[in-house]
C-alpha cells in the first residue's frame, strides 16, 4: 500500500529519471558505435554517416507517422538546420578515425556547450564574472588537452569534432523554438538525403562495408540517434533548461566507460584532468546562467 502510494506521487520524476538516463546512454552510445566501427575498419566513414542518417531518418519518419497524422499547422524542420545536422554528423565520424571515444565526447560536447554559450553572448547577453571565468577555464582545458605528447589526440580529429560541435550547438539553437521537435527532427533527417547522395559519390573510392559495420551504423541511427532524439525530447518535459545542460556533461563521462568497456581504451591522466577543467568550466557558465 505504501509502495503503490509512493509510486503515484514520484511516478512522474521516475519516469523523467529512467528517460534522461536511456538518452544520455543513447548519446554516449553513438561514440561508442562509431568508434567501433571505425577503429576496426569494419565500415568507412563516409558509409557510416550515410546509413546513419538514413536509419535514422527512416525510424523517425515512421514514428511520427505512428504517432500522430501531420496536420497543416505543423512545421516540418528546415534546410539551414538539416546542412547543421549534416555538417555535425559527417564530422563527428571522419574525427572518430583518429580520436579515442572519451576524447572524441569530450571534445564534442565541450564545443557544443561553448558555442551555445558564445551565440548567446553574440545575441546580446553580457558574461558575469563567473560565466568568463568558466568559459576561460574550458579553454584552458582544451589547451591542456592538446599539448604536445604521448596522448595528444590528433590534430585533424580534434578540429573535425569542433566544428561537428559547433554545428551541433547551431542545431540545437535551431530547434529551441520548435513547437513540433518530434517532426521537425524528423523532416531535417530526411533533408539530409540529397546531401548524403553527394558524400557517398565523392567518397565512393574509399567505400568498404562489412555486415558488422552496417549493424553498427543503423543501430547508431535508428536506436542512438533516432530513438535516442526522442527519448530526449520526452524528458525535456520535466526537465530545466539548466538541468537539461549539465546533464549533457555527463555524456563524455559514460563514453569513456564505454570505450573502455567495448574498445579497450585507456584512460589517460591527462584525459581525466582535462575533462575536469573543461566540463567544471562550463558547469561555472551552465550554473550562472539565467534560464531562457
Amino acid at each position: 500500500m505504501l509502495l503503490r502510494l509512493w509510486l503515484r506521487i514520484n511516478g512522474h520524476k521516475i519516469k523523467i529519471f529512467l528517460l534522461t538516463a536511456l538518452a544520455l546512454i543513447a548519446f554516449a552510445a553513438n561514440s561508442v558505435l562509431c568508434r567501433l566501427a571505425l577503429d576496426e575498419e569494419l565500415i568507412d566513414a563516409g558509409s557510416f554517416t550515410a546509413l546513419r542518417l538514413l536509419s535514422g531518418a527512416l525510424v523517425l519518419f515512421l514514428l511520427i507517422n505512428l504517432k500522430h497524422k501531420p496536420k497543416g499547422d505543423m512545421t516540418k524542420g528546415s534546410w539551414p538546420a538539416s546542412v547543421m545536422l549534416f555538417i555535425y554528423a559527417v564530422s563527428f565520424s571522419y574525427a572518430y578515425i583518429t580520436l579515442d571515444t572519451g576524447v572524441g565526447a569530450l571534445i564534442l560536447f565541450g564545443a557544443v556547450q561553448i558555442t551555445m554559450v558564445l551565440m548567446t553572448v553574440w545575441s546580446g547577453h553580457r558574461l558575469t564574472a563567473f560565466e568568463g571565468l568558466g568559459l576561460l577555464l574550458a579553454f584552458a582545458g582544451f589547451a591542456y588537452l592538446m599539448l604536445p605528447g604521448a596522448t595528444t589526440p590528433s590534430l585533424l580529429g580534434f578540429i573535425l569534432m569542433v566544428l561537428s560541435g559547433i554545428a551541433w550547438g547551431i542545431y540545437t539553437l535551431k530547434g529551441r523554438s520548435s513547437k513540433f521537435p518530434l517532426m521537425d527532427t524528423a523532416y531535417n533527417f530526411i533533408r539530409t538525403i540529397p546531401m548524403v547522395a553527394i558524400l557517398l559519390f565523392f567518397s565512393f573510392n574509399q567505400t568498404h562495408i562489412s555486415n558488422e559495420g552496417i549493424l553498427y551504423a543503423v543501430l547508431s541511427g535508428a536506436i542512438a540517434s533516432g530513438l535516442g532524439y526522442t527519448i530526449w525530447y520526452m524528458a525535456l518535459v520535466g526537465l530545466s533548461a539548466i538541468h537539461a545542460a549539465v546533464l549533457q556533461l555527463l555524456v563524455p563521462v559514460i563514453a569513456a566507460i564505454g570505450g573502455v568497456l567495448f574498445v579497450s581504451e585507456a584512460i589517460t591522466l591527462r584525459l581525466l584532468l582535462s575533462s575536469a577543467v573543461i566540463l567544471g568550466g562550463i558547469l561555472l557558465v551552465t550554473l550562472k546562467r539565467k534560464p531562457t
